[in-house]
Formats: C-alpha cells, structure tokens, sequence
C-alpha cells in the first residue's frame, strides 16, 4: 500500500483518478496515515520522516493549534501481527508537514502546489515555509530568552536592560530604539515580531551563544557578562554579512507575526471543516 500510494502520488497527484483524497481512511473522522503520507512524500522511513513531522507540530504549538487533534499517535498492527508506531494525521497535518519538508524534493514541491490549489477553491491564503519557520523560530526564541535571563543573573547581571542592549549594540551597532527608527517601527513594537527568518535565526543563534558563554565562563561580574554579550552579538553580525551580504539592520521586516499566527490557526479550521462535511 506505501509503495503504491508513493508511485500514484508521483504520477500527478491532480489528476482525477489518482489523489492526495484517494488515500484518506474512515473512521469517525477522515484522516491520512504517516506512514503512508511520508511515502508520498518521498520518504524511505519514519525515521528521515521525523524531521519535517517535529517541525510541523512546533509550529501547531507556537500558535497554541491543537496537536493531538492533528498529528494522533498510534500504535498498528502489520498484517504480519507486529506493530509500528504510526499517527493519523488530519489534512491540516498534512498540509504542515508538506510545508516543512524540503522543498527541493520534486514529491514535496508537488504536494505544495497540490495544497495551494485546494486553498484557492475555498478562498484561503495559505501560510509559506518563510512564515512557519519565523513562527518556530520565533516562540524558540521566547523560551531561549528565558534561558539567557537566568544565565544573566546567575552572573551578577541586575542592570537588564542595559545587558540585552550590549547584545543588540553587537549584533547591530546600534541600540534597539536606534534599530526600530530604521526599521520604520513604533519604540512599542517588539523587533522580533517583525524581522524576517534569517535575521530572527541570528537573534536565536546570539541567545543562546552567550547563555553557553555565561555559563561556561562562570562570570560573576555585570560588566564582563555584558561584554561577552556584545562580542558575541559582533561575531554572528560578521556571520550574517558573511553569508547573506547584507547587515542585520539592513534586512527588510516582514508583516508582523501574530498575522502568520492567526493565519495558521484560519487555515487548520478550514481545511478541516472539509472533511466535517463529509
């Protein structure tokens, strides 16, 4: 059934007799098996197949979307009686996995395509990779702060505010309040709901770094802990010039994120009203 399901999807997963739909199963609900999706996809096993399924379900809870709902893990039985570990996935699911898987395999970029023409027969814009993973990155973020907060204290750090704008001053050679005028954002408007995934990804990348750095250099002293943030933030500034040729403050903002989030949570219903209406 795997080894079928992947050669009909390659065939062309839009014509009419062979479908994305034709491998849904019954049972109360409709859903999709992981298994048997991850064979569509291009997927030899569930263990090269775990990667994008993680990815997607980070990204249900990074706006609070059901993930038991979605991705319900089960044990099967094979026909042989053995058992696997599987998960019924609803179409939303499938949508989130397509969404991150790698985009450079041709069964993915089908699968895409595929959704995108579902969405346009009910008046949905669906979300892109970009706004997914800037919603993953950004609630990692969320909790990476938190990390390097208690790191700060743990080494004497008191004066917050001035730590977090030795990191920024690195990362960007300027202040917040510098980088959100040139931006074109309000002082009141979180930088981080507006940048893009490469410059959040360096945001994350100059957390956690200088978490490592603090606690490794066991550093009991406000002025020290600050200096290494800023060192740290001035390393992954050259990082990203290096790469992308552009600075940090000159990388373009995006629409605010809680757009991207609402968004998400729009589709999940909609997407899984069709199969209601079963």
């Amino acid at each position: 059934m795997l080894f079928f399901s992947y050669i009909c999807f390659m065939s062309d997963i839009t014509t009419p007799d062979v479908s994305f739909e034709d491998f849904s199963h019954e049972n109360g609900i409709t859903y999709w098996l992981a298994t048997e999706f991850m064979g569509m996809l291009g997927y030899p096993n569930m263990a090269s197949f775990a990667k994008p399924l993680k990815r997607a379900m980070q990204a249900c809870l990074a706006v609070n979307i059901d993930t038991q709902d979605n991705f319900n893990k089960i044990e099967r039985m094979l026909e042989d009686a053995s058992t696997i570990t599987d998960y019924k996935l609803t179409r939303f699911a499938c949508y989130m996995i397509a969404m991150n898987g790698d985009s450079k395999k041709p069964e993915i970029a089908k699968a895409q395509t595929y959704f995108a023409s579902q969405a346009e027969k009910i008046h949905l814009m669906l979300v892109g990779t970009g706004d997914i993973d800037r919603v993953i990155t950004r609630a990692d973020i969320l909790e990476g702060n938190k990390a390097l907060q208690s790191a700060a204290a743990g080494s004497g750090v008191t004066k917050f505010g001035l730590f977090h704008d030795a990191g920024y001053r690195g990362l960007y050679n300027s202040s917040l309040s510098d980088i959100k005028k040139k931006k074109g954002l309000k002082q009141t408007d979180n930088l981080m709901d507006f940048i893009g995934r490469t410059e959040l990804a360096a945001n994350l990348f100059r957390i956690t770094l200088t978490e490592e750095n603090l606690k490794n250099a066991k550093v009991v002293n406000e002025k020290h802990a600050s200096s290494i943030h800023n060192q740290v933030g001035k390393d992954v500034r050259a990082m990203v010039i290096k790469n992308t040729g552009v600075a940090p403050e000159n990388l373009k903002t995006e629409k605010k994120i809680n757009e991207a989030a609402k968004q998400l949570k729009k589709v999940n219903k909609e997407m899984n009203r069709i199969d209601k209406k079963r």
